[in-house]
């Protein structure tokens, strides 16, 4: 079989979606138990170049896509269809113009939400991201560990802000955020920043397709109170994204098994939330008390 000429540089840095649409390939090569060589077979290829498509070094094709797709025996004509359009995406998002000076796991958030349907995001100790105001941002990343320069401060600042025009969309996606009081009694910048910070979430809770729901102190203790995350929604379940906070920075996870247990918190974390209504009462009179 004649092979390809020529040779393609790997990308050095690929963001999430492409590692995700490599890895997806890889699954489906696995499920089907065809080998790295088949595989390279079917593409004429040199066998080395699919290892580095599947960890999305290498882009493929739309049309290579389909056609491992194909041979590997994929049921799922829809999940072919998004892979193939993953392939051909080649425009670089905004957030491309910070490559370099933050570090790619804030980049790859804003590629994930992006592209996501639907975000639900759980927090304990901070006002989500999208909803926090320039002032709540510039008070959070002025206590980080280690100290950020300058700079970088400001780099960060600018990037969270633009992260906020996912809602100006003609269709944003259906945002909902599961917030302890503990994030809203927290008093980053101090009472008139809180106070400012608060209101604002109360007209974001206000737009259409927004959901905010408040866990309080009464709610006890609850399943995931340790941690932060966010569920990015795709068009179809299996290509779902878990994007976890910790201190060394963002995770992604996308396993079967990890989507299933996290939607399983998120439904937990819900049942011990107020109602939205009475989630917007509750943070006014958080308000009032400040």
């Amino acid at each position: 079989m004649q092979r390809e000429r020529g040779t393609v540089p790997p990308r050095s840095t690929p963001t999430a979606r492409q590692r995700r649409l490599g890895s997806e390939l890889r699954r489906l090569r696995e499920e089907s138990g065809t080998s790295v060589g088949h595989a390279a077979d079917l593409l004429g290829v040199d066998r080395t170049r699919i290892p580095n498509i599947e960890s999305g070094r290498i882009g493929v094709s739309a049309e290579r896509v389909r056609t491992l797709a194909g041979h590997y025996g994929c049921p799922d004509p829809e999940l072919v269809d998004l892979l193939a359009a993953m392939a051909r995406e080649r425009d670089k998002g905004w957030w491309e113009q910070h490559r370099g000076t933050l570090p790619p796991g804030l980049l790859d958030i804003c590629e994930l939400e992006h592209h996501a349907v639907g975000l639900h995001t759980a927090v304990t100790t901070h006002i989500p991201g999208l909803l926090q105001t320039e002032a709540h941002a510039r008070a959070v990343f002025g206590v980080a560990d280690p100290p950020l320069a300058e700079p970088e401060l400001q780099g960060r600042l600018a990037l969270r802000m633009a992260r906020r025009q996912v809602f100006a969309r003609e269709r944003p996606p259906l945002y909902e955020a599961v917030v302890h009081e503990a994030a809203l009694r927290m008093r980053f910048g101090g009472p008139g920043v809180v106070r400012e910070q608060l209101e604002h979430v109360l007209a974001q809770s206000e737009r259409e397709r927004t959901t905010i729901l408040v866990i309080p102190f009464s709610a006890g203790g609850f399943p995931g109170s340790g941690q932060s995350f966010t569920y990015a929604a795709a068009a179809l379940s299996r290509l779902d994204t878990v994007q976890l906070d910790s201190s060394h920075g963002s995770v992604l996870l996308d396993s079967g098994p990890t989507l299933t247990r996290y939607r399983g918190l998120l439904e937990r974390l819900r049942a011990l939330a107020l109602p939205k209504a009475a989630s917007r009462d509750f943070i006014r009179t958080v308000v009032r008390d400040l």
